[in-house]
């Protein structure tokens, strides 16, 4: 079997036979197959059920004909029936007005006749890798819905109406139906994806997906293929193209969560997509243009962001446009009894049993919680006691609230009481005072734990922080 060639199929349309010929030898390099036509409709025909890279059309079929009339019309049929179908017309001699019509009507590129036959392989070969970049977005962005659809929790709503959630609730409100690029701020666990995707929802792009790329789950070394693609042979391990989160949300939103763990050496270049609105994958050569929406979110504080040494700060004030800061629970304490309600009635549904009844004690204990965790560490706590609760209503005892651990000073060395030996009980004190030392920066808490980011996500999870 002889080597495959670069791309699969090609379909020539043209009434002389002359041109099928030339073509069809001049191309059979390129792809696997070239399918030559002498009519439009037995192209249509020969590559039912196919998917071909490119198609060659003619602009005149009728003899004498000059005004290109049969091959546009023939243009907007095979558009209709494949609006990603890449087209290259074929011209006669001093035909461009023509070809600027088609152009217009969706043709991606035109060659004009007598061609030269590099220009034609260059033509040819540019479109070809252009219906393969349009089929790799095509699967990429199903994959993103894919998993935007699946996604656990990715119902929950916004709830609270506390002072401090009423002003948030205004803001998306808002700044979601423009372009503007949000910023949001907050602890972790207080429910910026959240807010991500009431922005997305109540946006004129709601239609289209919101891809969420969290920048604290990437290998720092991987980030600049992950947002920006690449192509073939840009590095060791580059086999294939493939493009980048930021090509695949175009359309639709790109939220770029934990913002602050993207390294200092690539902001320029997410900052050169925002100005430009186009993305240069790594070692391509040509910027793609992008149409996308973006919101950022991060846990890092304002005085962080805007030092220089965390943070390029023309970088800030694209992202920042609308910036949104989202309260910790301790800080909006009325809102704990709607939370508390609606997590008891979603785990009960979940678990297929019915929401069990809490006492006043419980949901006074629950409310004077700080929740170091926030939302996410009240929703574990919620859903652990729906799945052990009994028959009797819940009481304080029967959620991981246990005692409030004091603040430690900014270099204070923590240290587990002497003795306390219970290694859960250790585990969850160092965990939560490197959290309070650092201020609930994971990155910094899981360097100062000797975790990865994961693994302290893990522990704050088992731990209901």
């Amino acid at each position: 079997m002889g080597k495959s060639a670069e791309f699969d199929l090609c379909v020539v349309v043209d009434d002389d036979e002359d041109i099928l010929t030339a073509a069809r030898l001049l191309l059979r390099g390129l792809f696997n197959e070239v399918v030559t036509a002498r009519a439009p409709d037995e192209a249509i025909t020969a590559i039912a059920g196919r998917s071909a890279d490119v198609v060659l059309l003619d602009a005149n079929f009728a003899r004498g004909a000059t005004d290109a009339a049969e091959g546009l019309a023939w243009l907007d049929r095979l558009l209709a029936i494949d609006p990603d179908l890449v087209v290259v017309m074929i011209t006669a001699h001093a035909g461009v007005n023509i070809a600027v019509e088609a152009m217009k009507r969706g043709a991606t590129d035109f060659v004009s006749k007598p061609w030269s036959n590099e220009r034609l392989l260059a033509t040819v070969r540019t479109a070809a890798s252009l219906r393969r970049s349009r089929r790799a977005v095509a699967v990429e962005k199903a994959r993103v819905v894919a998993i935007t659809d699946t996604k656990p929790g990715t119902n929950t709503p916004l709830i609270g109406q506390s002072p401090a959630m009423a002003r948030v609730h205004s803001l998306i409100s808002r700044a979601a139906p423009t372009e503007a690029n949000v910023l949001v701020l907050g602890e972790n666990g207080t429910g910026k994806e959240i807010v991500a995707r009431e922005l997305h929802a109540k946006s004129l792009r709601a239609p289209q997906p919101m891809l969420t790329v969290d920048l604290g789950a990437i290998a720092t070394e991987l980030i600049d293929s992950e947002l920006f693609g690449h192509v073939k042979g840009a590095f060791t391990d580059a086999r294939a193209d493939r493009i980048g989160r930021i090509q695949a949300a175009d359309g639709g939103t790109l939220f770029l969560d934990e913002i602050g763990n993207l390294p200092l050496h690539l902001q320029p270049k997410l900052l050169t997509v925002l100005e430009q609105r186009q993305v240069t994958p790594v070692g391509a050569n040509r910027p793609i243009p992008v149409d996308i929406r973006v919101i950022a979110a991060t846990n890092m504080t304002p005085q962080m962001l805007r030092d220089d040494r965390h943070f390029r700060q023309d970088l800030l004030f694209r992202l920042n446009t609308v910036e949104i800061e989202l309260p910790p629970l301790r800080e909006r304490r009325e809102d704990v009894a709607a939370l508390v309600g609606h997590f008891l009635d979603h785990y009960a549904r979940r678990y297929n049993r019915p929401a069990p009844e809490i006492t006043a004690g419980a949901r006074a204990a629950l409310a004077a919680h700080d929740w170091p965790g926030n939302v996410r560490a009240l929703r574990h706590a919620i859903e652990r006691a729906v799945i052990l609760a009994g028959d009797a209503p819940l009481e304080a005892e029967d959620f991981p609230l246990g005692a409030s651990a004091p603040r430690v000073a900014q270099d204070a060395v923590v240290t587990p009481a002497a003795s306390e030996l219970n290694l859960e009980k250790v585990e969850r004190r160092l965990v939560e005072e490197a959290l309070k030392k650092h201020g609930y920066n994971i990155s910094m808490a899981a360097t100062e734990l000797g975790l990865s980011r994961a693994a302290l996500y893990r522990r704050m999870e088992k731990h209901g922080l």
